[in-house]
C-alpha cells in the first residue's frame, strides 16, 4: 500500500474509534502468579480495548495469557497492577460484592462446559441470573421464555439439561448469558466440546447476536471459529502482538 493511502487508512480507523464507545479497556495490565523462584508473569503490560459492537476473537498458544486476560475482563480475577475500565468505571480495586454485582449486570459468560444446574429445567437455568438481580418473578419467566425462543429453544423450555443435546445445552447457556442484557458477552472456547455441525449452529447464533448489537469477546484455538469474528487479537508472552480485521 502506498504511504499516502496507508496514512489515510490509519486516520480513518482512528476517527472511527473515536466515534465508538469503549466498553472495556485494559491499560498496562500485569499479572503475576506465585512468588520468588516460582513467580510467573502471565500478562506483561497488556493493552487491549473492546468497543461497543465489537466481535473480537482472542487466540494464542497455551500460556500466552489469553485465558488470564479473559478472567480479568470477566472480573473473575484481578490484575497485579494496571487499570481495567468497564463502561468507564475502574473495576480493578472494587470490593468483591461490587465485582459480583458488576458480573451479574454488565457481563455474560459462555464456557466450554455448559455449567447448567442439572436438577432444574432450561427455563429455570436461564432465570437464575435474574434472581440475583432481584427481577420480579413474573418478569423473570417472561424474559427467560423470550431468551430461549431467541436461541431457538422455544419448544425445550421444560426439558432438564440431560434431556438436551450438547448444542442445545450450549444454547441454554447462551440464553442465560444474555438474559440481563450485558454490555459484554465473554465466550471461553464455547465450541470446544461440540461436533462440527453443532459448532456451526452455535457460531451462527453468535453471528445473529452480534448483528443485534451484542458485543462479543470469544477465546478460541480454532482458526475457523476465529474467522467468524470481525477482529482477531493474537496473544504471545502475556501481551497482544497483533490485531487483524476479518
Amino acid at each position: 500500500m502506498k504511504p499516502l493511502l496507508l496514512q489515510v487508512k490509519v486516520q480513518l480507523v482512528n476517527q472511527l474509534k473515536s466515534l465508538k464507545k469503549s466498553v472495556a479497556r485494559l491499560t498496562n495490565i500485569n499479572k503475576f502468579y506465585g512468588e520468588g523462584s516460582v513467580k510467573v508473569k502471565a500478562l506483561d503490560e497488556l493493552n487491549l480495548e473492546v468497543y461497543q459492537g465489537d466481535y473480537l476473537a482472542v487466540m494464542g498458544a497455551s500460556g500466552s495469557g489469553k485465558s488470564t486476560a479473559m478472567n480479568i475482563l470477566g472480573c473473575l480475577d484481578r490484575p497485579t497492577n494496571g487499570t481495567y475500565e468497564l463502561n468507564g468505571t475502574a473495576v480493578e480495586k472494587l470490593d468483591d460484592d461490587l465485582l459480583a454485582d458488576i458480573r451479574n449486570k454488565e457481563l455474560g459468560f459462555v464456557f466450554q462446559q455448559f455449567h447448567l444446574l442439572q436438577e432444574v429445567s432450561a427455563l429455570e437455568n436461564v432465570m437464575l441470573p435474574m434472581i440475583y438481580a432481584c427481577v420480579p418473578s413474573l418478569e423473570r419467566e417472561k424474559r427467560a421464555e423470550e431468551a430461549l425462543k431467541r436461541v431457538g429453544l422455544g419448544n425445550r423450555m421444560t426439558n432438564l439439561p440431560n434431556q438436551l443435546s450438547g448444542g442445545q445445552q450450549q444454547r441454554v447457556a447462551i440464553a442465560r448469558a444474555i438474559i440481563n442484557k450485558p454490555s459484554l458477552l465473554l465466550a471461553d472456547e464455547p465450541t470446544g466440546a461440540l461436533d462440527s455441525k453443532t459448532t456451526e449452529d452455535v457460531l451462527n447464533l453468535f453471528d445473529q447476536l452480534h448483528s443485534q448489537g451484542i458485543t462479543i469477546v470469544l477465546v478460541t484455538h480454532e482458526d475457523n471459529v476465529a474467522q467468524r469474528a470481525k477482529k482477531i487479537a493474537r496473544f504471545r508472552d502475556g501481551k497482544v502482538i497483533e490485531i487483524t480485521h476479518n
